[in-house]
């Protein structure tokens, strides 16, 4: 095997013979890694109110504790002149250290080596600390910002960016992948963000696209901008790819260090609860009594979904993901006796609560990472049905919306439904029922369970006597007041939790001020349940 070298480069340097130019040469080429390409570019970057490459993990991990790996690492391409510019790190820095005491695996990508442009020792690098968060079992923080393959490079770059993509893929599940994009991410560098379990954007500074603008413009004549093709809100309530929108490179840390204090290190993890103490459990009861007057007297009045997530998370305190996406779907985790768990509610503020394709998308996302990393799932359930239109047949909804229903049944954690008001039809099957693998149904006095509501079931069961009483001749009034008074039998004999827990399709009703302490029980008891499956490769979810 041929070794090559530049014979000019090593004749020249100076011999160092003494261990203090040992050391000093260190020094040196460690202070390089720092910089790279010189200040001048870190300055820049600064300038726009932006964190550099290492002051990102400065600000993130606990102080002193980054472990650095691959420091002096170059590339060792010779195309296109580029021996002659071979900045130490390649380009991202990785490592290890702890968040809050905790360890995980990071690496940052540093925009001003190559425009972040991934390369072949760069791959290397950036798939070592995949692999090793896999093997030690701990989350992987990714700071992004590249353009992509490194053109240089060739066909061994995108043999590289194929490799992290698959490295991803194996990790998923396993252990939790946090990505925060920092800059613009273009072509391969956006696909690997978007395999994560998190997608964190900062507005106005985060891109990510798999084409850019000038090439859609080359190809198409399409005149678009940066932030427009894939800015942060773009992703957020368009692509569904962001979770959160961070208002500066701190903001979108800071989220990062409050998320991870709600998620295992890897799969094999548990957190244990913290029973409550007596003051905690009069203090929890004194707050969960404004449950029992939230739900409004009219039942097509809408109310705040989150204040019931509040009502039963320790301290009132939840963290909301995807909150500017599909608005008519709360997904957000909490904690229940120290315990983490993610609610998953209908927002009646929003389309009434209905289910739709982008809804449906979020919340079976959300339960899927829940039961990856073994997080109890709670569902607080007020839905009139599936949003209708043909638009959202002509979309999918069969296909999109039966992903909820896949994740769902699919999940073996502990999971507790509480139906607070209306839960109709197929959405009432969709939202954490019995028959779909719910552990324990609980539902409030005022759940109204039920094939569909009354206007609709009377139109259905009470036709021909409406059609007799017209033909008849009664008037309008009369008429009016027949078919209401036809509702109010069915909303009495049909629109409440009792039938359903007749049949022992709802477990317990309970006041509302009691739901706190039921769920925390339940979770208890439920905390070690085993379930047996098929044997299988793996399931065929609809995608």
């Amino acid at each position: 095997m041929a070794f090559n070298f530049d014979s000019k480069t090593i004749l020249d340097e100076k011999p160092l013979s003494s261990t203090a130019d040992k050391i000093a040469e260190f020094r040196r080429r460690r202070a390089e890694a720092h910089e790279p390409v010189g200040s001048k570019p870190l300055d820049k970057v600064r300038s726009a109110g932006r964190l550099t490459a290492r002051e990102r993990l400065d600000y993130l991990l606990d102080e002193g504790s980054f472990v650095e790996t691959d420091q002096l690492v170059r590339h060792r391409t010779h195309d296109f002149g580029m021996q002659a510019k071979r900045p130490a790190t390649d380009g991202i820095v990785c490592g290890h250290g702890t968040i809050d005491g905790r360890e995980v695996c990071i690496f940052s990508q540093d925009g001003t080596v190559f425009g972040g442009a991934l390369g072949e020792v760069y791959g290397e690098k950036m798939t070592k600390i995949q692999r090793l968060a896999v093997t030690t079992g701990r989350p992987l923080i990714g700071l992004y910002e590249g353009a992509g393959a490194r053109i240089q490079d060739g066909a061994v770059s995108l043999d590289w960016i194929a490799r992290t993509f698959r490295h991803n893929i194996e990790a998923s599940g396993v252990v939790p992948q946090i990505s925060v994009i920092m800059g613009a991410c273009a072509g391969g560098n956006a696909y690997s963000p978007a395999l994560t379990d998190f997608v964190v954007m900062v507005d106005e500074t985060s891109k990510m696209f798999v084409t850019g603008p000038d090439v859609i413009k080359t190809v198409t004549g399409e005149e678009i901008s940066q932030e427009e093709l894939g800015g942060a809100w773009m992703h957020m309530q368009q692509g569904g790819n962001c979770h959160y929108v961070a208002e500066s490179d701190e903001d979108a840390l800071d989220w990062v260090a409050d998320l991870l204090e709600y998620l295992p290190s890897n799969n094999r993890q548990k957190s244990a609860p913290r029973p409550a103490t007596p003051t905690d459990a009069e203090a929890d009861a004194t707050d969960a009594a404004a449950l029992d007057s939230l739900i409004p007297d009219s039942p097509n009045t809408p109310y705040e979904v989150r204040d019931v997530i509040a009502h039963i998370a320790d301290d009132s305190e939840f963290l909301e993901v995807m909150e500017q996406r599909a608005e008519n779907v709360v997904t957000a985790f909490g904690r229940i006796e120290d315990q983490p768990v993610g609610f998953v509610a209908n927002q009646p503020m929003v389309l009434a609560g209905c289910l739709d394709i982008d809804s449906a998308e979020k919340a079976a996302r959300f339960i899927r990472t829940c039961d990856s990393f073994n997080i109890p799932i709670v569902m607080l359930v007020d839905v009139p049905g599936f949003l209708p239109g043909a638009n959202q047949e002509h979309s999918g909804i069969l296909r999109r919306g039966a992903k909820l229903l896949y994740a769902y049944g699919e999940a073996t954690v502990p999971k507790v439904t509480v139906t607070m008001r209306k839960a109709y039809g197929g959405a009432y099957c969709v939202m954490g029922s019995k028959g779909l693998g719910a552990d324990v149904n609980l539902a409030w006095p005022t759940a109204q369970i039920a094939v569909m509501g009354a206007s609709g079931a009377v139109g259905f069961i009470n036709r021909k006597d409406i059609a007799n009483a017209r033909d008849s001749g009664v008037n309008d009034e009369e008429l009016r007041e027949l078919i209401a008074q036809y509702e109010r039998n069915y909303e009495d004999e049909m629109l409440n939790p009792y039938k359903a827990a007749e049949r022992g399709l709802i477990d317990s009703v309970i006041l509302p001020s009691e739901t706190p302490a039921v769920i925390a029980a339940q979770l208890r008891f439920f905390r070690d349940k085993t379930v047996a499956r098929p044997m299988r490769k793996h399931g065929n979810i609809p995608l």
